[in-house]
């Protein structure tokens, strides 16, 4: 009996190179971005239609979140997994290709970028049109993401971190530190403060 060749859809899920460009993967990621065309036009005092936006749109929503306008996301935050007590400043963009899991009271400075998707390294690969892979990134409750962070596909924070203003975060990093660079280093420990 013959296997199935697996859809680029299912690649994309199971994290392997697929073509982004795939028919049946546009089809449905032009729903989510008309969506988030319709929420980056709502007013700041708009808040229970951005509320009801996260809730219908996000994998997962809990209570008390808020997100600045604009709002960036390559499925409208399809794919994005939020805790409670979340607040992300203006121009959180999450590429989320692969899925973006974030905990309970983390905070985000403007202009964080969250990437999951990725291209191959190798240079014949990369001839080929549109191939790309897709690494989740998690991110622990009680985290504060300073602006202009960039986190790169695969990458988990713990717990009670703080990452500082500009880094570039390539590797994991621990709970419970303050951590900062390009690229991004825990640099010290901190006393945890739970709520």
């Amino acid at each position: 009996m013959r296997s199935e060749k697996m859809t680029e859809k299912e690649k994309m899920l199971a994290g392997q190179l697929y073509d982004p460009t795939d028919g049946e993967i546009m089809c449905e990621q032009a729903v989510w971005q008309a969506k988030l065309w319709e929420l980056n036009r709502l007013r700041p005092d708009q808040t229970d239609e951005i509320d009801a936006y996260m809730r219908e749109v996000f994998a997962e929503c809990g209570d008390n979140n808020y997100i600045q306008l604009p709002f960036h996301a390559n499925w409208g935050g399809h794919h994005v997994h939020f805790g409670s007590h979340i607040y992300a400043n203006f121009n959180l963009t999450c590429v989320d290709d692969g899925h973006i899991y974030v905990g309970d009271w983390t905070k985000f400075g403007p202009n964080v970028t969250i990437a999951t998707a990725g291209h191959p390294l190798e240079p014949e690969l990369r001839k080929e049109p549109c191939l790309q892979y897709n690494k989740d990134v998690h991110i622990g409750s009680n985290v504060w993401i300073g602006a202009g962070v960039v986190i790169v596909p695969g990458v988990s924070i713990g717990d009670n971190t703080v990452i500082g203003a500009g880094s570039v975060v390539t590797k994991d990093i621990p709970a419970n530190v303050v951590a900062y660079g390009n690229p991004c280093r825990a640099a010290k420990e901190q006393s945890c403060i739970s709520k």
